[in-house]
Formats: C-alpha cells, structure tokens, sequence
C-alpha cells in the first residue's frame, strides 16, 4: 500500500469477503516530472472461508496488515427422534 495513508484506504468485511479499497486525494497545483507510484483507486476482494472473520488491520510503512481469526465452533449433537407408524 506504499503511496496510500490510513485515511485513504478502508478494510470491509461484506457478507464472505473481505474488500480493501484506496482512493489517493487529487493534488492540484501540482505538476510532477515523474511520478513512481500510480495514484488511481484500487479495489481488491478476497473470499472468505466459513468461521473466518477480521480481527483487526493495521498500515505500517507501507505495509496493510489484516488479521484474521477463525471462530470456535463448538459441535453439536441433536438426537432425533424415530417415530413409527404412519407417516404423513
């Protein structure tokens, strides 16, 4: 994420993805020889496996962290009960 500040990125997490999106500001009155890093907006999507949800995110140097963490299920057992006779 090197050219973008906290403020011009989001990290959501929508239904079973996670989307990180970055916007740079206009610089007006600028004018540049060369410019290294393009400044365009961005989206990037990820699916998200089932239990997995964002823990938190982090910028630092120009590096996004995101931390996710799998929720703990705990198994259940249900019995059903065996009717007999008709059945409807």
């Amino acid at each position: 994420m090197a050219g973008f500040s906290k403020d011009e990125l989001s990290v959501t997490e929508e239904d079973c993805q996670l989307v990180v999106r970055g916007r740079q500001a206009e610089v007006n009155g600028k004018t540049f020889l060369h410019r290294g890093i393009a400044a365009r907006q961005f989206l990037r999507s990820f699916v998200l496996a089932d239990g997995i949800e964002v823990a938190a995110a982090a910028l630092q140097n120009g590096l996004l962290s995101i931390d996710l963490a799998r929720k703990h299920v705990q198994p259940s057992v249900r019995v059903v009960s065996i009717k007999t006779g008709d059945i409807p």
